[in-house]
């Protein structure tokens, strides 16, 4: 059923219980769909996100002569694996917003022997960081023209293929440095990648670790943060299953800590498990689980930076200030992301200090400021309202605010501007989040 352009969040006046069944991982689905679009042979992949970025890649896969079918009913891609050839000799591939597609498209166009490959997205998306890979594919023999701004999307690859060796710094995305280490095995020769910069190795790591899933292992020199990529071929391991989004589960794990409750997510795995690096933000639970006392608290979240919003969205109901920091790259993502959500709490009567060095927030919370104006707000016959900027991120965290039974009377005080835009990563969020109320209150 079509979301409304304004959603009202029904709060929750009863502990929540159930159990949440969560959407394949964004980042795995999308780093396995182009692995397996490398192998030579084909490869089915079970549990994994329908969503826009992924129909996205998937799409893009099939303009390069890369068969890509799909069941999104059975939550499977049955990917045609062409040893690391691009049959297309030309192709006009559309990202939309996708940064994952967008920097994986572009280093596998880039690798290629021959073909001219033009890339565009979104207007949002010509402004998202592309220069870092576009210069290190360039330093590796890429023959790349920025047909707009010069180190953004759209780009027209002439590609030739890659050698030698190139430092990029990966801090504005940990994406271009994966992209490059996927790609690196089609070359004729090895090629060294060093990391320059802050990095987000938990992404890193998972790119590592699914390649090697896919038959191809890299050396990793930590202590120089070098990579040395032999050339390889990816094999077909037949079957690949796709793990629950961690990221996603970060909106259903922090829910029993606004509304009280338990909930069970099935094939989740436990923070430090698997690939996905955002299992950490189980930690930022755990802490407010288990806090006997009010007091402030400080979270360092540049290793799992997407599930910042899980928590700063719901501080007006914390007690004592929380300081956020390590997210300054997260304001050249789908939107800024640290300006939006300041300028959100503050509509909603919040104390948020802006960090001057661009790197977080910090919010001394007003509950009874955030009572206040939601009660005016419903006694006019309205709702506090959530602009969410096109990025599902805003979306589904402020929806667990909402959650939270602010009047004490069941009445629905906040309301989401464009819920469909969680579209991107999670369709069905609002679907799951019915059903844990349903389950949640069902006599």
């Amino acid at each position: 059923m079509p979301l409304p352009d304004i959603l009202p969040i029904r709060p929750f006046t009863r502990p929540a219980r159930g159990e949440v069944t969560l959407p394949g991982s964004k980042s795995i689905t999308n780093r396995a769909l182009l692995l397996a679009a490398l192998c030579d042979g084909p490869v089915t992949l079970t549990g994994a996100l329908f969503s826009e970025d992924t129909e996205i890649m998937a799409e893009a896969l099939n303009r390069l002569g890369i068969a890509v079918t799909s069941d999104p009913v059975a939550k499977t891609f049955h990917v045609a694996g062409q040893g690391g050839k691009i049959p297309a000799s030309s192709a006009d591939l559309f990202v939309g917003n996708a940064g994952t597609a967008a920097r994986f498209l572009t280093a596998l166009c880039a690798a290629a022997k021959s073909g001219i490959y033009r890339l565009d997205g979104v207007p949002q998306m010509r402004k998202r960081p592309m220069k870092g890979l576009i210069d290190a594919l360039r330093s590796l023999g890429a023959d790349i023209r920025c047909t707009g701004e010069e180190g953004f999307f759209p780009i027209e690859i002439h590609a030739c293929g890659l050698r030698g060796e190139v430092s990029i710094n990966p801090s504005e995305s940990s994406q271009m440095l994966s992209a490059l280490q996927m790609v690196a095995p089609l070359t004729q020769s090895s090629i060294a990648i060093e990391a320059v910069g802050k990095t987000r190795w938990a992404f890193v790591e998972m790119t590592r670790q699914l390649m090697h899933e896919f038959g191809v292992n890299i050396a990793h020199h930590l202590a120089t943060t070098r990579f040395l990529i032999e050339p390889a071929h990816y094999v077909s391991p037949g079957t690949y299953a796709v793990e629950p989004d961690a990221t996603a589960a970060s909106y259903f794990l922090f829910l029993p800590i606004i509304v009280a409750g338990e909930l069970r997510f099935p094939g989740l795995r436990p923070a430090g498990y698997g690939p996905q690096g955002d299992s950490r933000f189980a930690d930022v639970v755990d802490f407010f689980k288990n806090r006997n006392i009010p007091a402030a608290s400080t979270h360092d979240f540049s290793p799992y930076s997407d599930t910042f919003l899980t928590l700063a969205a719901v501080t007006p109901l914390l007690v004592g200030q929380t300081q956020i920091f390590g997210i300054a790259h997260t304001r050249k993502q789908e939107t800024d992301r640290v300006a939006g959500m300041v300028k959100e709490l503050r509509k909603l009567g919040q104390h948020v200090h802006e960090h001057e060095n661009l790197d977080g927030l910090t919010v001394t919370p007003d509950l009874p400021k955030l009572r206040q104006l939601a009660a005016d707000a419903v006694a006019a016959g309205r709702r506090l309202e959530i602009e969410t900027y096109h990025d599902h991120r805003f979306a589904m965290s402020f929806a667990i605010l909402g959650c939270y039974d602010l009047l004490g009377d069941s009445r629905p005080w906040l309301a989401i501007r464009d819920p469909a835009c969680c579209a991107k990563t999670f369709p069905n969020f609002f679907d799951v989040l019915h059903e844990v109320w349903e389950t949640s209150h069902a006599t």
